[in-house]
């Protein structure tokens, strides 16, 4: 008990420091308790404790989300971004629900697939990170819903572990013309609902699994996700700003190639 207790804190704060970079952190988490052997019933715990994330976001922003719907009764721009990011994780809602035990009973469980995917995303990343000049769109707000719709259903990709939430948004708002800080502060918006949704859904469906010590751990991980996702969420914006995505892309390849590397040797 005292052990998982103490891998929960380690995982904890590995999700809220990598759920916001584009580098997937329901993989890192995965491939984290599955080398530490973790014991999540029903998989729970590394969807549970994205809450603390999403706390962590709301915390950050805030003052800016109250200004936002606030002004929504009189300002068009306010309720036409509202529902822009409504609209974006309108396909989550769909697809997730399809496809949920598919995906936590065959893709969660494989780590093979998800080391594969953090090096494919990777190459991805610094590819599109080199690419992407002469942005359209230079505020979150400004995205036009057609955009925001193909940036939701290109966030459907991150329910294969590995490929990163944060990392399919951002790198789908790029291609669509918008600048590194405003692709991920659409992200940022857009982890509300979409993590909120993926949290109450897996927890309605996990509640028979979840006895007093499972629960424990799922409060300690939460705990700390949402201290270190704070930090993460306060330094991404102006870090991105001036070096752009390559550091996760070259990290998600290293990554992903040393668990190969571990996996071919059995462990």
């Amino acid at each position: 008990m005292e052990s998982n207790s103490i891998v929960a804190v380690v995982l904890g704060i590995l999700e809220g420091l990598t759920e916001f970079i584009p580098v997937s952190s329901t993989g890192h988490v995965l491939l984290a308790g599955h080398f530490l052997d973790f014991d999540s019933p029903g998989r729970a715990f590394e969807v549970v404790i994205q809450l603390g994330a999403v706390l962590a976001v709301l915390t950050v922003y805030a003052a800016r989300l109250w200004g936002i719907f606030s002004a929504a009764p009189r300002d068009p721009e306010s309720r036409r971004f509202i529902f822009a990011v409504l609209l974006a994780f309108l396909p989550a809602v769909v697809i997730g629900v399809l496809a949920h035990d598919i995906i936590k009973r065959v893709l969660f469980e494989s780590p093979t697939l998800i080391a594969v995917m953090l090096v494919l995303g990777g190459i991805v990343i610094l590819y599109v990170d080199r690419w992407a000049r002469n942005p359209t769109y230079h505020r979150a707000e400004d995205f036009p819903l057609g955009m925001a719709l193909k940036i939701g259903f290109i966030q459907c990709l991150a329910m294969i572990p590995g490929v990163s939430r944060s990392g399919a948004t951002i790198v789908g708002a790029l291609l669509l013309g918008a600048d590194k800080r405003s692709a991920a502060e659409f992200s940022f918006f857009l982890s509300m609902p979409t993590m909120l949704g993926a949290f109450a859904y897996d927890l309605y469906k996990n509640l028979d699994v979840l006895d007093a010590g499972a629960m424990g751990n799922i409060v300690i991980g939460f705990v700390c996700a949402m201290i270190t996702a704070i930090i993460v969420v306060r330094w991404l914006l102006d870090y991105v700003s001036k070096q752009g995505y390559a550091l996760f892309g070259w990290w998600r390849i290293i990554v992903g190639s040393v668990v190969l590397l571990a996996l071919a040797a059995g462990m």
